[in-house]
């Protein structure tokens, strides 16, 4: 018995199946195309590559040239239907790799063809002949292919126009579905891969899905030698945003995004970004671990033309130098603080901006650094202060010299000098007309000096300009009144009372100078010994105050006058006439200094304690002796 029915149904379903089919081109598409033909070494073209209903299995082969770099590449797909007469639609399959480029020298080249492998069959795209000239063309790209007619550009009218986005990182290529792993995959992108020395790149990590995510349990990230990185953005939530990948919505989620500064040239490599992720809601959950991929990154050295000596790597970018001084006249006594700040867009954290000098009559003391980022668009920029406290010496006009800070800026490709003006400070003489400070001033002495204030009234007011006087008659004559004579002799009792009493003194002092200069003496050591206890202490500055003061003290026990506010070469002198060994002065001008050093300079070393400690204590032991 023959089945015409199931034969005439199968062959219904064939020609139903061929009315729906796509009417596929008798041949591939296969073709490349440049915007402009002329161009400069300084200019950048685009070049696509444009294949038409190819098959699945088909590996286009992009051109590469040596007289070309790469910059970007960037590749999409589109589908087309067409219906036309009534009759099946016409679908086809398009896919367009666009590619970034610069010439590398000027003269006549050729692009050389790209290439589609499809079933054992190559087809070639024509070469595409160019014109590069030294520097920029200048003319306005137009689109300009071989053997097809260019379509207008609808965007012809912005080209000139300015980039709003400029400072966006730029879109990496779409990322690879992996075969096993096509519904939940990590994916780790650059910005940037061909870069300078110290030039940020940006690294983002992505978590691709299709299926709901509950958390992400743990996040490995990359190994990063040869990088110095500042964190830009870690969010504390999955937040989602829909991607398309070869025509497959995903939901991406951030999961890191950090900055990247190499410190040394050459190919870099960043491995493998690891993730543990739990799918599903609350006990449907199913954990999983996905690897993202491998990247490498192509640093170039820093240009050796024009590079000012001595520049450290670190100083790329665009930078802004600048001095903040609180006053430039100033009377004696008065501390000045002067800011270097530099502001810019770079590796803030690891720039050094140029170190403050002046002359020798302006002290400057260790200064204390603070940094600000505000990362803008992903782009490490921000300001780093350092701050300097600068006590004058004596009284004059002295100068400040002005600063440079030699930079490389990658947007130009080429070095550049930030500077700042010189700055003249006026010095002048305090209320008691002092021309120099003593040379061991004290932190506190240094703070009571600042904060001291000027020109204050008192509490009644200004005197009036004028005096107001008034007149009465004449009276009864002074030496008739009754007080007169005993006014007369009060001052020669009072000044025979004032004789009588300093000779008594004298005798007194001069029978027991020697034993105040022993008690004096003991009680420079009494505070010497309360130093001793200070030693260990947290506070460098109170130990080495109250070293300064017992020697002091011991000092002028020993000389029998004051040497506080002495100089060092005074001090010397001083102790030379009054008979002192070279080696003991030496010790005394050692533990003043060091004391000095230790309360602006930090002085927390406790073995540098220990060793003041024990000289002052020689000095005071021998000098007895």
């Amino acid at each position: 018995m023959r089945r015409t029915g199931s034969g005439r149904t199968a062959l219904l379903a064939v020609l139903a199946l061929l009315a729906t089919a796509p009417a596929w081109a008798a041949d591939i598409e296969f073709y490349q195309t440049v915007d402009r033909t002329e161009v400069g070494t300084n200019d950048t073209f685009k070049l696509t590559v444009v294949v038409v209903d190819a098959p699945s299995n088909g590996k286009v082969r992009l051109p590469e040239s040596d007289d070309f770099e790469i910059l970007s590449s960037s590749r999409g797909s589109q589908r087309s239907i067409s219906l036309s007469g009534g009759g099946p639609a016409v679908i086809q399959d398009i896919t367009r790799h666009e590619l970034l480029m610069r010439a590398t020298r000027p003269g006549r080249m050729t692009i050389p063809p790209a290439t589609l492998t499809v079933g054992g069959r190559t087809l070639r795209t024509d070469p595409v002949q160019m014109t590069v000239r030294e520097g920029r063309a200048g003319n306005t790209p137009q689109a300009q292919q071989g053997g097809r007619p260019a379509l207008p550009d609808p965007f012809r009218n912005f080209r000139n126009a300015p980039d709003p986005f400029r400072d966006e990182p730029d879109e990496d290529d779409a990322p690879v579905i992996p075969r096993g792993d096509s519904d939940l995959f990590l994916r780790a992108s650059l910005d940037r891969d061909d870069l300078y020395v110290g030039e940020q790149a940006t690294l983002s990590l992505y978590i691709y899905s299709r299926v709901d995510l509950s958390s992400v349990d743990a996040v490995t990230m990359p190994k990063l030698e040869g990088f110095w990185t500042e964190e830009v953005e870690s969010p504390t939530q999955l937040t989602g945003e829909q991607k398309v990948v070869d025509g497959i919505p995903y939901r991406a989620y951030l999961l890191r995004r950090r900055a990247l500064f190499p410190v040394k040239s050459g190919t870099l490599s960043i491995s493998a970004a690891e993730a543990d992720i739990t799918t599903g809601f609350l006990f449907a959950g199913h954990r999983v671990h996905r690897i993202s991929n491998a990247l490498k990154v192509k640093v170039r050295p820093l240009p050796s033309s024009g590079a000012p000596p001595n520049m450290s790597n670190a100083n790329v970018g665009t930078w802004r130098l600048s001095l903040d001084v609180s006053q430039t006249r100033v009377e004696l006594g008065q501390p000045i603080t002067v800011k270097v700040i530099l502001d810019g867009v770079g590796n803030v954290k690891n720039v050094t901006p140029p170190k403050l000098t002046g002359p020798a009559a302006l002290k400057i003391y260790e200064p204390t650094t603070t940094d600000r980022l505000t990362p803008n668009r992903n782009r490490i920029q921000g300001r780093r202060v350092v701050e300097y406290l600068v006590m004058p010496q004596r009284t004059g006009t002295f100068t400040l010299p002005a600063l440079q800070f030699p930079f490389f800026d990658p947007s130009r490709r080429q070095y550049e000098v930030a500077r700042t003006d010189a700055v003249t400070v006026t010095v002048e003489a305090g209320a008691g007309g002092v021309s120099s400070l003593p040379s061991t001033m004290t932190p506190s002495q240094v703070a009571d000096a600042a904060n001291e204030q000027k020109n204050v009234l008192t509490a009644s007011g200004l005197r009036p300009v004028r005096h107001q006087a008034h007149f009465v008659g004449p009276t009864q004559p002074v030496w008739l009144r009754p007080y007169f004579l005993v006014g007369v002799l009060a001052p020669l009792g009072l000044l025979a009372g004032v004789a009588f009493i300093g000779g008594l003194r004298g005798q007194l002092a001069s029978r027991s100078q020697a034993g105040q200069g022993r008690q004096q003496a003991k009680a420079a050591r009494k505070r010497l010994a309360e130093a001793e206890k200070l030693k260990a202490g947290a506070d460098a500055g109170a130990f080495y105050v109250e070293v300064e003061k017992a020697m002091v003290g011991f000092l002028e026990a020993q000389l029998g006058s004051p040497v506080g506010g002495l100089t060092r070469e005074a001090l010397g002198a001083k102790l030379a006439t009054a008979g002192v060994g070279e080696e003991a002065r030496t010790r005394v001008l050692f533990v003043l200094e060091a004391c000095d050093l230790g309360r602006y300079g930090g002085g927390v070393d406790p073995g540098e304690r220990r060793k003041v400690l024990a000289t002052a204590a020689a000095v005071m032991e021998g000098w007895a002796g």
